[in-house]
Order: structure tokens, then C-alpha cells, then sequence
């Protein structure tokens, strides 16, 4: 991951990752912008042929034309392939980069930006990053064109180039003003965008919820709230940017006007030829488009700019936890602070009265947050984390089913037999699902696995783990949304597909309960009691009353 601390050393840092092909979309851009500047020069001296009855030089200045016509052309397909090739290559080097960053980080991110933060990256940011690379391109090209033109009419005409050298830097200066706020406000409705994101995604995921509750028209009101002052901090972006394109047709517009009466005036006392006036005049006109381009720039560069500030707050996070270079053979995975202790081949069980507590020594256990954990003779913050996520997997509900073949989501690693999948299935008590589906275990998951019920999607995610078939599992309420009879056949054979392997299941279920070899009691952080759960039941009355719910 690259080290980068500011937005500026963001965008230096791409058009540095793909610096040739940079220099060669200038090279082609500028090579563009040359040829039509050298356009109307030649026309000139064209209309000076005609006046003069000079065939052999019309001809001449027809072919030099012609020429600069075919150059055009090629240097124009050639600088358009490149500017896509760098707009998609900066692009998508931030969706990888933040894709990879979202990775590394795991447990970090949430905690740290919100959904539409990081959602935006991907909408809307790339894109102007993508852009902030392409105007480059024609950005260089137009400033050399303009040097160019000026060279050319002082050359001809001392005043008319001094006129055009002038005007140009006060046509740019003139809009100067207009970046910083319009900097600003940018800033603000990205922030406002990406909020609103963020409000969306928390509706669309809790949409069953809020139909149970009633709560749709509240949070509809809401949505509706945070949309318009996107929409207003938009319009307020719009009036910045329409100024900015008034600016760019009225300033060059001005500077036509000028060049024209000057050189109209220069024509009729003899100082120019004709040829020479209709030349100036078509490069007042063409000066419109570089300038245009200028302004254009200015304005990409700006948004560019706020996008890179999203995407490196985004790889400035740095993760809550990490590895170590030690080495261990595995063995007793033991929490220190909660006494949880989880024995090698054992089906261990954990109840707590407070949910939160068992997520925590859970998170703990895998190494999602800090403690202080041994996993045999070392201690598992010495360890690698690749080599913990290898060898610890921690499955709860927070777990998501991505889009793409259900065999693919469920054998993440690609490398579990047909029987090992349908064993998995069996276990788990999903192959009723998976025969639901018309194309079985190559039926196409949408988004978020948003076309299973809640306990369809926690027995895939419970068949997902056991093909992972890690050295130790902890599954957190692994059956909180499946009916009775689910449950009682889940815990069997769960137990059955587990035997002689090292597993924690962090539940309050008595049918999961009984038949683990032994339980965890744990009351405010810390185990209370330990034992077989019917030993349990009969001994611990708080334990008793977690699991039975205070029924007898």
C-alpha cells in the first residue's frame, strides 16, 4: 500500500504509476492542438495566394493543408485513446487500491467511515480522478497551442500578439476567483452525497424491520430531508460551475472582438495583407477552445482534488490490529481476561447473559481486536494475521452472501470437493434451499443474498464455514434465526461434523448446549462457572436463568 498523505502526492503518485502513457497521450494531444494553431496561418497565406493570383502557391498552401489535416486526424484518434486508456487506468487503480485497503483493514473500516464514504469512492469519485488525469492530456496541449498562436501574431503584428499575450493570462486570471468556492462547496455536497448514501444503505438493509415496526414513513422523511440538501449543496455547486461556462464563452468572446476590430483597422491601413486580418480573426475564434480547455482544467483538476482527499482518508486508516513474525503449532486458545478456554478437539460452547460480551471474546479470539490471547505456547498477537485468518475463522450473523454463483459463495476457496459442499449442506440443514432453487448450486445469488429468508441465509453462512473447515471455528448464535426443529437437528449434526475438531459456539440455545462437551458461563466479561450444561443447569441458578429464558 503506497504511503500517501495528501490528495496532491494521490494524483502524483498515478501519473506517475502510468507516466509513459501519460507522456505519450501529451505528446499526441499536443501534437493535436500544434497542427490546428498552424491552421489558420496557413489558410491565411491560402486567401494571400488568391488575392495575389498565385496558383503555384495556392496549390502549395492546399497541399501544406491537407497535410495538416491527415496530421490532425491521426494525432486526434491517437491523443483520444490515450486520454480513455489514462482516464480508466487512474480510475480503476483507486477502485483496486481501496478495494485492497477495505480488505486489509476488515473490522477497521466500519468503525472508522460510514457505507456511503467508501460507496461514493466507487460512484463518483474514480470518475473524477479518471478525469483529473485526462485533462491533462489537452490541458498541456492547449497551453502550447496558445504559446504557439501568440509567437505567430507577434511575429506578424507586434500589437495584435502583445494584445492576444495580454489578454489570454487576464481572461484566466478573471475566473480565478470562482475555483476556491467552488472548491468548497464541492466538498461539501460530496460529504452530503456520501451521508446520504449511507442513509440509503441502512434503509434498503433494514427495510423488513421498518415495515414491522411501521417506521417506513419516518425514515422515508428522513431520506427525503438529507436528499434535499444534497440537492440544494448541488444547485449551489451548478451556479459556481455556470458562471464558470458563461466565462468561458463571454471572456474568449471579448478577446475575439478586440483581436478583430484591432486587426480590421490594422487591414484597412495597409499594415496586414487580407490574408493575414482572416488569419488573426480564425485565431481569435480557435483561442476559444484552448482557453475553454483551460477553464475545463481548472475545474477537473479542482474535483479531482476532492475526490483525492476521500480516497486518502480512506488509505491513511491503519488497521486496529495486526500480526506479528512468530511462529505456533497451535493448541489451547485461552482469553486471558474472560478465562474463556478453548481445548484442542473439543466441542466448547460459551453463554453469556449479555450478547455483546460473547461477541467481544470472540472478536478476541480471532484476533479482531486487541487482548490478550495465547494460541498454544504463543501469544496470537505474535502471529501473522494471514496466517490467523488461515487458521482461526470466526462466523457470525454480520456476515454477508456476495453476488455471483451459490457454489462460489459457499467454497470460497475453490478448492472443496462436490462431496465436501453437500456434506456441508447436510449439516447445516440447508439442502432443502439449495434444492429450492431452479438451478441449484449454480443459481446466481443477487446482492446481499436479499432472496433467502434470515434463516435460510444463517444456514448458508453456517454451510460456508464448516467447508472452510478450519483447525478452529467459532460460530457466535449460529441458529438464532431457524425454527425449533431446525435447530435440534442443526446441533446434532453439528456436532457430528465437528467431532475431534477444536470449535467454540458462542449461544444461549439449550438444544446447542446440550450437546457440547463442555460450557463457558460468562457474566459481565468473565466466566462465573464452567461445566457440562445439564451440570450447569442444576448448579448455576444465573446460568439456568440465561438459557431457559427464567422459564423452569
Amino acid at each position: 500500500m503506497p504511503d500517501i498523505r495528501s490528495p496532491l502526492r494521490y494524483l502524483w503518485w498515478n501519473a506517475r504509476r502510468q507516466g509513459r502513457q501519460l507522456l505519450a497521450g501529451i505528446g499526441f494531444a499536443t501534437l493535436w492542438w500544434l497542427v490546428q494553431s498552424l491552421v489558420p496561418a496557413v489558410l491565411g497565406k491560402g486567401i494571400d495566394a488568391v488575392t495575389a493570383k498565385d496558383t503555384r502557391a495556392l496549390l502549395t498552401w492546399s497541399g501544406v493543408l491537407l497535410a495538416l489535416g491527415l496530421v490532425q486526424a491521426f494525432s486526434g484518434i491517437m491523443r483520444h485513446r490515450f486520454a480513455v486508456y489514462n482516464w480508466l487506468a487512474a480510475a480503476y487503480r483507486t477502485v483496486q487500491l481501496t478495494t485492497r485497503q477495505a480488505a486489509r483493514l476488515g473490522a477497521t473500516l466500519p468503525k472508522r467511515l460510514s457505507t456511503g464514504e467508501v460507496v461514493s469512492v466507487g460512484n463518483s469519485d474514480i470518475a473524477h480522478i479518471g478525469s483529473s488525469m485526462d485533462i491533462l492530456l489537452r490541458g498541456t496541449g492547449a497551453v502550447v497551442a496558445i504559446v504557439t498562436v501568440t509567437v505567430i501574431l507577434i511575429s506578424t503584428s507586434l500589437p495584435l500578439g502583445l494584445l492576444v499575450l495580454v489578454g489570454v493570462p487576464v481572461m484566466a486570471g478573471a475566473v480565478a476567483p470562482l475555483l476556491k468556492p467552488l472548491h468548497k462547496r464541492q466538498h461539501r455536497q460530496r460529504d452530503l452525497t456520501g451521508d446520504l448514501s449511507t442513509r440509503a444503505a441502512d434503509i434498503v438493509a433494514g427495510l423488513r424491520v421498518l415495515r414491522g415496526i411501521g417506521g417506513e414513513r419516518v425514515f422515508a422523511e428522513r431520506y427525503r430531508e438529507e436528499s434535499q440538501r444534497a440537492r440544494h449543496a448541488g444547485v449551489s455547486v451548478a451556479r459556481v460551475e455556470s458562471l464558470l461556462e458563461g466565462a468561458q464563452i463571454l471572456l474568449p468572446g471579448l478577446l475575439i472582438a478586440l483581436v478583430t476590430g484591432v486587426g480590421a483597422s490594422f487591414a484597412l491601413s495597409g499594415q496586414i495583407s487580407v490574408g493575414q486580418l482572416v488569419a488573426f480573426y480564425t485565431y481569435a475564434v480557435f483561442l476559444i477552445g484552448p482557453m475553454r480547455t483551460l477553464t475545463e482544467a481548472a475545474d477537473k483538476l479542482t474535483k479531482g482534488h476532492v475526490a483525492a482527499r476521500r480516497v486518502v482518508r480512506i488509505l491513511s486508516i491503519e488497521p486496529e490490529v495486526t500480526g506479528g513474525s512468530g511462529a505456533s503449532a497451535g493448541g489451547v486458545l485461552r482469553d486471558s481476561y474472560s478465562g474463556v478456554t478453548v481445548q484442542p478437539g473439543r466441542l466448547t460452547a460459551l453463554a453469556a447473559s449479555s450478547p455483546e460480551d460473547a461477541a467481544a471474546i470472540a472478536d478476541r479470539l480471532g484476533r479482531y481486536s486487541d487482548g490478550d490471547v495465547t494460541f498454544g505456547p504463543a501469544e496470537l498477537a505474535t502471529l501473522p494475521l494471514d496466517e490467523v485468518r488461515e487458521r482461526i475463522l470466526v462466523a457470525d450473523n454480520g456476515a454477508r452472501l456476495f453476488t455471483g454463483p451459490l457454489r462460489d459463495e459457499l467454497d470460497v476457496r475453490g478448492g472443496a470437493s462436490a462431496e465436501r459442499v453437500r456434506q456441508a449442506l447436510h449439516d447445516a440443514c440447508a439442502e432443502d434451499i439449495v434444492e429450492a432453487l431452479p438451478d441449484g448450486l449454480d443459481a446466481e445469488v443477487a446482492e446481499a443474498g436479499r432472496e433467502f429468508s434470515g434463516g435460510q441465509q444463517q444456514r448458508l453462512r453456517l454451510a460456508r464455514a464448516l467447508i472452510a473447515d478450519p483447525e478452529v471455528l467459532i460460530l457466535v448464535e449460529p441458529t438464532s434465526a431457524v425454527d425449533a426443529h431446525s435447530e435440534a437437528r442443526i446441533a446434532q449434526r453439528l456436532a457430528d461434523a465437528r467431532a475431534g475438531k477444536t470449535t467454540l459456539i458462542c449461544t444461549t440455545s439449550p438444544l446447542v448446549l446440550d450437546r457440547t462437551d463442555h460450557v463457558f458461563y460468562v457474566e459481565d466479561g468473565r466466566v462465573r462457572a464452567e461445566g457440562a450444561h445439564r451440570d450447569l443447569l442444576a448448579t448455576a441458578p444465573a446460568y439456568a436463568a440465561t438459557v431457559t429464558r427464567g422459564e423452569d
